[in-house]
């Protein structure tokens, strides 16, 4: 007796505001704001979600302004840039019509980093105001952008439009320049408010806890929700299959 194939995924542009894939990735836009919240209060001013800041942050420092680490920053963007390499490996080897279980692959291996970053953090809390020492930081900061270029390789392999998880520009210009203001028919708009709300939603309380002293609540928190999207994506059902 043979079991009936299972049904092709949505392809990511047809992907409707009812589909698993969407609240799942504005869960994780959340995750990206609470992780650049940590790393730049926390690290030494640099971003481990958002490379483009990170590189406007690296020519601060190369101008040599205070507060700006180059060395902290180029940790951070070899560090995504092997996160996405993996990302791309990880697709290739699952393929495009398995993206259940090839998402929740990367998703578990984000929560992996997330989980040992939190662990560190807590090892090697500093007592009173002193901030994290350099090998901390850095490790931190390796294992955090080593996540984070993971989930973006894997974003923009799923290719779901508005829902990069890290970068809201172009989400913003999207907003302004296709509204009715501007003659256009707002596409996607509860989509990209979404997004721009979900990054605050993640971005403020990651602050409140970095600057009361708990980072390592805040990642822990980060590979928490993370592990939960993992484990709970499903696109079966009516909703996983219609556009």
């Amino acid at each position: 007796m043979t079991t009936p194939a299972s049904p092709a995924p949505v392809p990511a542009a047809q992907v409707h505001d009812r589909h698993p894939l969407v609240p799942a990735l504005f869960v994780l836009t959340a995750v990206s704001g609470l992780v650049d919240a940590v790393s730049y209060l926390g690290l030494g001013h640099v971003f481990t979600a958002n490379m483009t800041g990170n590189v406007v942050v690296i020519g601060f420092a190369l101008a040599g302004t205070d507060g700006f680490s180059i060395t902290g920053s180029l940790t951070s963007l070899a560090a995504f840039l092997a996160g996405s390499v993996l990302a791309g490996r990880l697709a290739a080897g699952y393929g495009a019509d398995r993206r259940a279980p090839w998402l929740r692959a990367a998703l578990l291996a984000e929560t992996a980093l997330q989980a040992v970053a939190a662990a560190v953090a807590f090892a090697c809390a500093p007592e009173g105001t002193r901030g994290y020492g350099a090998a901390p930081s850095t490790a931190l900061i390796a294992l955090l952008a080593l996540a984070m270029g993971l989930r973006n390789g894997t974003v923009r392999k799923l290719g779901v439009p508005d829902l990069t998880t890290t970068v809201l520009t172009l989400t913003l210009t999207g907003l302004a320049a296709d509204s009715s203001l501007a003659g256009g028919d707002n596409p996607r708009l509860a989509r990209r408010l979404g997004s721009v709300l979900a990054m605050l939603a993640g971005a403020a309380p990651g602050a409140a806890l970095v600057v009361r002293g708990h980072l390592g609540w805040a990642l822990l928190a980060g590979a928490v929700l993370v592990g939960t999207v993992a484990l709970g994506y499903r696109e079966g059902g009516r909703e996983g299959r219609a556009a």
